[in-house]
């Protein structure tokens, strides 16, 4: 490219830029450290206004299991586009509707599947929750919520009311087992042993101010609360439970749904079947689509007790069939679940000698990297020093443990180091240097997450792997030879605006 044409080019990419910034509101997330501005997109690669080719981790938030702008995607819109059938229709029935709830009940765990029924919702997952939360209330006629820490459903009141940044609610939360910052200092099958014995005393002490809720909602892993699957044995035991006291469980799939995990769903890896799934960002195809699919004895609303303008989304109802089916035809859940063990496997590697990683995790292809505060006098959210020196990294190459939670000696584990927010900014901020686009997550963002399509390639993820582990040894290797200077650095989105 010309040195005129390359400035006229970059000129336009911050303009564009600039006025976003003086334009949209202070609520933008991505868009600040992400400063791109995306022309075109196929598979896992972005191409920015400035000429700059990304790979595409962040993936929508998980909403693009195939990627962007795959064939079979943009072949479904553009026929229903040139069959001049309606685009918005609220409820009514449609072919496009038909074959899309078809192929959705074709997918769904046994025991669902036969005695479902489906709620469109509003575009967004969010509005799926609120639906879910009232769908229980009403089939109970109790008020209450069981939901867990670190939760993340989405932004609207309710939604906000079950996620772990909740205020002022009416819900009891819940401890969610995790290894390396178990609540309970413990972490594996024990620390899982606790969270569940502490759910059941919750619930039969008459004493414990919890009344009989009207349901638990649960994420199968935990996304923005730092990509943390759920032991199995545990989604199992929470399973027994809320049946045993006939509270309707809500598995929240919104980002782990359509083989995410290794799974077409991320309750078949325990095999549970819970009463009502929540299901939005990948099931469109993405398009906005949001519904909730739930047992047929909880169908207890009157018309209209449940409604929302766009329901009705065929262009996301056709995309989102193709999806599915595309997935399930190609065995990419299966995939997911190979190349996701080998990805976290050669993390484990190539990123275990470094001292501010704290832990690699993941299910899949949903996958973690946490960052922590190497020193060991650092002091940070999240953790606390450890006297006489800090513990080494942990990997976590292999899938949540599935061993069986029973009594036992609970010896406490060594304490982690505190959460590193900052490096992991820094890393992102390295990565898209790099060309690579990865997103923030965890209690204290500290996790940096990969949400790569499920149509990766084993060349493309060799690519992601390779600048991943660059740009965290670049942080590591700054960090030891400038310290917080370098990490009070304004991000690229800062020097724009």
């Amino acid at each position: 490219m010309a040195e005129g044409t390359h400035r006229e080019v970059r000129a336009v990419h911050e303009g564009i830029l600039r006025r976003q910034s003086a334009r949209e509101s202070s609520a933008r997330t991505y868009a600040r450290a992400l400063p791109i501005v995306p022309v075109r997109a196929r598979g896992l690669t972005i191409e920015g206004a400035d000429g700059r080719r990304y790979l595409d981790c962040l993936s929508g938030a998980g909403t693009l299991a195939l990627g962007h702008n795959h064939p079979v995607v943009l072949e479904a819109v553009r026929k229903v586009l040139d069959s001049g059938a309606p685009l918005s229709v609220l409820d009514l029935a449609t072919p496009v509707k038909d074959r899309f709830t078809t192929e959705l009940f074709r997918t769904l765990p046994p025991g669902l599947a036969d005695r479902a029924r489906v709620q469109f919702c509003g575009p967004a997952g969010t509005d799926a929750v609120e639906a879910a939360l009232k769908l229980v209330r009403a089939a109970t006629g109790r008020t209450g919520i069981l939901a867990f820490t670190g939760a993340y459903h989405g932004m609207t009141a309710g939604a906000l009311a079950v996620s772990g940044s909740a205020g002022d609610v009416q819900v009891a939360r819940l401890p969610y087992p995790q290894d390396h910052r178990c609540p309970f200092g413990i972490g594996g099958p024990r620390g899982a042993e606790l969270a569940a014995r502490w759910t059941e005393s919750l619930l039969d002490d008459p004493k414990s101010g919890v009344p009989l809720p009207a349901g638990m909602i649960l994420e199968p892993v935990q996304g923005e609360g730092g990509v943390l699957p759920a032991p199995d044995s545990w989604l199992c035991r929470m399973r027994r439970l809320t049946a045993d006291r006939s509270i309707p469980l809500i598995a929240d799939e919104i980002q782990t749904g359509v083989g995410r995990t290794g799974a077409f769903w991320a309750v078949d890896h325990s095999g549970i079947t819970p009463d009502v799934m929540v299901l939005s960002k990948a099931i469109g195809g993405s398009l906005p689509l949001a519904v909730i699919v739930y047992r047929d004895d909880l169908d207890v609303w009157q018309p209209g007790a449940h409604a929302g303008t766009f329901r009705g989304n065929q262009l996301a109802m056709a995309a989102g069939t193709a999806t599915l089916a595309y997935v399930r035809e190609n065995g990419l859940a299966t995939r997911a679940a190979d190349l996701g063990s080998r990805m976290l496997a050669r993390l484990a590697d190539s990123l275990g000698a470094f001292a501010c990683v704290g832990e690699v995790r993941g299910r899949g292809l949903m996958i973690g990297i946490e960052l922590v505060e190497p020193e060991s006098d650092a002091a940070a959210p999240g953790g606390r020093p450890v006297p006489g020196g800090c513990p080494p990294p942990v990997v976590h190459p292999s899938p949540p443990s599935d061993h069986p939670m029973t009594p036992g000696s609970l010896e406490p584990a060594l304490s982690p180091r505190p959460a590193a927010p900052q490096l992991a900014a820094a890393v992102q901020r390295e990565c898209l240097q790099r060309g690579l686009i990865v997103e923030l997550g965890g209690r204290h963002s500290a996790v940096v997450r990969l949400l790569p399509p499920l149509t990766i390639s084993d060349e493309q993820a060799a690519a992601v792997l390779d600048r991943l582990t660059d740009a965290v040894a670049a942080v590591a290797r700054n960090h030891e030879q400038h310290g917080p200077h370098y990490l009070r650095q304004p991000s690229p989105a800062q020097r724009v605006g």
